[in-house]
């Protein structure tokens, strides 16, 4: 089984991975295969003469009110 097969690598090479050099190597390969990666988001608006412009993060209600779970224009 795979299992099997790394762990017996593991106890193989446990002192070079558990130096210094595989330790940071270790660390890159989890670090690739775990990246959590927080959204990021670089938000800019160009706007000309007599506009209005809105800008948000998320969700944007203009001129709206919630009446249950129905949205009606004012």
């Amino acid at each position: 089984m795979l299992i099997d097969v790394f762990i017996n690598w593991l106890l193989d090479n446990k002192q070079w991975l558990f130096s210094g050099v595989g330790l940071g190597i270790v660390g890159l390969i989890g670090r690739l295969f775990y990246n959590k990666q927080q959204k990021t988001s670089s938000q800019t608006i160009r706007s000309g003469n007599n506009s209005t412009n809105f800008q948000a993060g998320n969700d944007i209600n203009i001129g709206t009110r919630t009446k249950g779970k129905d949205v009606e224009k004012k």
